[in-house]
């Protein structure tokens, strides 16, 4: 085990763990610790525990001191530094004609170095702009392209929910989404309606992600035949996952067709988990037939492709 306190450099950004010697440090005190990037000022959120050494990222650096007032006076100004230097660097952007626009300006709480996040939708040669940057702050600049993800995470904003959004408030680290997860929630694709503030997936979907898997596979598809209890057999009309009912598309009196509702467990039929792995089996074994075709023919169908 490894003594340990996690630390954050911004707000809802993923935790670094450092070793915080004899200090007895508590979640919500600010520290001094030295990173890849020099000196650095954070907020504590996680005070002194002990974690498994597989979990800590040798070498673990030191916590290099408890902030003072003095830190605390110096990382403000820095703070006020970053809006100057945001206006500066935009006129910058404007001298030099360049086609990206900037988000976020950083510095490092030794002011090593200045770091100014920006998107843009293909690469930008900004060696010029670097030169400039370093004639008028004097000292290192680096320039960070970031995706569209990051940019809504670092400017933050309110989703459609009407809170403020997730990966700016809580979420450490990107969840991977997919269209997928929408389809098993059973909700719209209209992309106006699934996704969030930057243009992607909304990352909610990951949160009851699990709970309609669970659901899900105790229910038949719509348009799977299925048996009631009572001896009538019908085609699946449409599914309440939440609730677990189903209603049926029954023939009763000879033509006449009716809908009717019952229990996911008064029904018998294939679990969808079962017809998944069928269909999965079944397109595993398809395409080794075709890549043996294809050996036998002295080419590989998946090279061509």
């Amino acid at each position: 085990m490894t003594t340990v306190i996690g630390v954050r450099f911004r707000n809802a950004g993923k935790i670094y763990y450092f070793a915080p010697g004899e200090n007895k440090i508590k979640a919500g005190q600010h520290v001094i610790v030295e990173t890849a990037r020099g000196i650095e000022y954070g907020y504590v959120v996680l005070g002194n525990r002990d974690v498994e050494d597989d979990k800590v990222v040798p070498p673990l650096k030191p916590v290099i001191r408890l902030a003072t007032a003095e830190d605390d006076a110096r990382e403000a100004a820095n703070k006020e530094k970053e809006k100057d230097a945001y206006k500066i660097c935009l006129e910058k952007i404007k001298k030099h004609g360049l086609e990206m626009k900037l988000i976020d300006v950083e510095y490092t709480f030794d002011n090593n170095k200045i770091l100014f996040y920006f998107t843009a939708d293909g690469r930008i040669d900004f060696r010029e702009l670097v030169k400039d940057l370093a004639s008028v702050f004097r000292t290192r600049i680096e320039l960070r392209q970031v995706g569209v993800r990051d940019e809504t995470k670092i400017v933050g904003g309110v989703g459609i929910c009407g809170r403020p959004l997730c990966c700016h408030t809580y979420l450490s680290e990107f969840i991977p989404v997919s269209i997928k997860m929408a389809k098993e929630q059973n909700l719209s694709l209209n992309p106006t309606k699934i996704s969030g503030v930057c243009g992607r997936l909304m990352c909610c979907l990951k949160n009851e992600e699990e709970t309609y898997e669970y659901l899900n596979s105790k229910l038949p598809s719509v348009g799977d035949m299925v048996t009631t209890d009572d001896g009538l057999r019908g085609e699946v009309h449409s599914v309440n996952v939440l609730r677990q009912l189903v209603k049926i598309l029954v023939t009763v009196d000879g033509d006449e067709k009716e809908i009717m509702e019952y229990r996911a467990d008064q029904l018998r039929f294939k679990p969808r988990r079962k017809k998944e792995k069928a269909q999965a089996s079944a397109q595993d074994a398809e395409l080794k037939q075709l890549e043996a075709f294809d050996r036998s023919e002295g080419k590989s169908r998946l090279d061509d492709d």
